[in-house]
């Protein structure tokens, strides 16, 4: 039987003492569900960099079809496409998505040594559940809020609760102080959607002139079955079921 584990957000994680295990990074509000969708819908892969800088400098060296998107502290970067569902969709299939944002993207990067590393959301946390259950029921897993500059967030933390819920009915799991309390919270919480568009995160974007059905979509459980794996060589997010190992 694995254990779970939570970090409650991206400046608590140690690099190093994620070697050996399994770890799936949620930024439900949007990195990880932007991820998600563009794998739904087409993207040869998603390469979550580090910083807008760092996107550059991929982009000088790509050769293949690419969209770069990305936002810092909420703000559209110039030159990038907004990293949402709504202006990818049409843009997107076939081609590479090098996205860069405030958190999500950034707990990725720090999340490098595991030896299996996914990115999920409420989109495909049912799916990642079941490959949970399929492939890692032994492991010990660790699932990471992003967060938000510094700050826990509660919609990572439901996102959290999410997949735990949906682990449990695929199998038995060891569940750490921080996974009882996360799937209670899920459990508490009522609908996704009245939660997201309530909480500090999705108020601020709202009021800063987000579309309120961006959030409505996100929210959406179990849209998609993608399982969104990270391979450390390429430095690639992409559909599948093989994780990069250590071995």
């Amino acid at each position: 039987m694995g254990n779970v584990q939570v970090i409650f957000k991206k400046e608590d994680i140690l690099p190093e003492e994620l070697r050996g295990k399994v770890v799936v990074v949620f930024d439900v509000l949007f990195a990880t569900s932007t991820i998600t969708a563009a794998i739904a819908d087409g993207a040869s892969s998603v390469i979550p960099v580090f910083s807008p800088d760092e996107a550059r400098k991929k982009a000088e060296q790509f050769n293949d079809p690419f969209v770069m998107a990305g936002e810092d502290k909420g703000r559209r970067i110039e030159g990038f496409e907004p990293p949402l569902r709504t202006y990818l969709k049409s843009i997107i299939k076939d081609k590479h998505l090098i996205l860069t944002t405030t958190n999500g993207t950034i707990a990725l990067h720090q999340s490098r040594q595991a030896s299996s590393l996914y990115a999920s959301s409420l989109l495909n946390n049912p799916a990642m559940a079941a490959h949970m259950a399929e492939r890692h029921i032994e492991d010990d897993v660790v699932l990471i809020c992003a967060g938000s500059s510094g700050k826990f967030t509660v919609e990572d933390f439901y996102g959290v609760g999410s997949l735990v819920y949906h682990m449990q009915k695929k199998g038995k799991w060891g569940l750490s102080d921080g996974a009882v309390t996360a799937l209670g919270f899920y459990k508490g919480s009522g609908a996704a959607k009245e939660l997201l568009r309530t909480c500090r995160i999705g108020k601020l974007l709202v009021n800063a002139g987000l579309d309120p059905q961006e959030i409505d979509f996100v929210a959406e459980e179990g849209l998609f079955e993608s399982i969104l794996t990270y391979d450390r060589e390429s430095g690639q997010i992409k559909e599948g079921k093989n994780a990069t190992s250590s071995a």
